[in-house]
């Protein structure tokens, strides 16, 4: 599946250069409406991410992302802060499909097996987001000693089946997506379903991923900047 992506920042979508706060581009002061041009486009899957939330710990876009459920026809999947027991389930209440957990795999694991436990690998989908094959945490702001293929393995051992891999130096830089971890990742963990993130710039980004075995792909800036268009990405979903 393509997923066309919408970063909040202070209720508004942004894009933020290799996951820093200070390199923040404006992308659409109303969000909701960026929801419904997708919608329109015929795509029926979006990814969202509350930037203040993965900061903070805490729901800090809740209205919006309120506002963009009750807008949109089809799978909404959200990260972003989610660190709670409460705030998952309020999520999954209010109608988000899945739930993206990045920093409590690695910071409490025990939180990520009871959802996983309880709603499934199909609506629980952990983040893999870091440099040079190691995981960040919170929003980004710190660097773990563990390694993604590592966090892969013991998230697997607990239910989990999808995981969105960003390779942090190639998020919003336009610079191609990091084939090579994926495919690292993938060999390590041959049962996973890897969903890439970070550095697509144009349909054939796209189409070298899918071809590659990578079929879930989530896009920003290259819609933000024209490399690639929404007609574009809803004629591969067609395929």
């Amino acid at each position: 599946m393509i997923f066309p992506a919408i970063d909040l920042r202070a209720g508004q979508s942004v894009r933020l250069y290799q996951g820093d706060f200070k390199q923040a581009t404006l992308i659409n002061p109303d969000p909701v409406v960026q929801a419904q041009q997708i919608n329109a486009a015929g795509l029926q899957q979006l990814h969202m991410v509350d930037l203040d939330g993965a900061k903070s710990g805490r729901p800090e876009n809740f209205a919006t992302i309120t506002a963009i459920r009750q807008a949109f026809t089809g799978t909404i999947e959200l990260g972003g802060g989610i660190r709670t027991y409460e705030l998952a389930t309020r999520y999954l209440e209010l109608g988000i499909d899945r739930l993206i957990l990045g920093s409590v795999a690695l910071t409490d694991p025990r939180l990520v097996k009871r959802l996983l436990s309880e709603f499934g690998g199909e609506r629980i989908v952990i983040g893999l987001d870091g440099t040079n094959g190691y995981v960040a945490i919170k929003g980004w702001l710190e660097q773990s000693q563990t390694k993604m293929s590592t966090l892969m393995k013991t998230m697997t051992t607990s239910g989990a089946k999808h995981f969105i891999v960003t390779d942090v130096d190639r998020d919003g830089t336009m610079q191609g997506p990091n084939l090579a971890l994926y495919q690292e990742l993938q060999a390590q963990v041959p049962t996973a379903n890897l969903i890439a993130s970070g550095g697509v710039r144009n349909l054939t980004d796209v189409q070298v991923l899918q071809a590659s075995g990578f079929k879930d792909v989530i896009i920003g800036k290259a819609l933000a900047e024209g490399g690639v268009t929404l007609a574009e990405l809803a004629g591969v979903t067609e395929c």
